[in-house]
């Protein structure tokens, strides 16, 4: 009797990591593949970003686009009248119609 619960024993070597590849698929849905498809999606509308259009920093502040700098990767945003500021591509959070209060509590 002994020795058939040794074998028993041995055989659940593979089946033994089945819960943590389970665990690393879930996590993998739940978690990570939602946050490469939110960042690819802000990365195509920095990319996208015109003259004109309408936009949110990180810090709160809303401005228009007036023009770019240093092949694309400054921004030169107008706040208000004669006061514009010089800010990198990167710290545009979105567009101001679609942004939501969400994404600005997550970046």
């Amino acid at each position: 009797m002994e020795i058939l619960y040794a074998q028993e024993v041995q055989g659940g070597g593979f089946a033994a990591f089945i819960p943590f590849v389970v665990i690393m698929f879930i996590i993998y849905f739940l978690m990570i593949r939602p946050q490469t498809k939110r960042q690819k999606e802000k990365e195509t509308m920095r990319t996208e970003l015109k003259k004109g259009d309408r936009v949110i920093t990180m810090g709160g502040i809303y401005g228009t686009i007036q023009g770019f700098k240093e092949k694309n990767r400054l921004i030169v945003l107008k706040i208000d009248n004669n006061v514009n500021i010089v800010l990198n591509r990167t710290a545009i959070v979105g567009l101001a119609s679609s942004t939501k209060d969400q994404e600005l509590e997550q970046d």
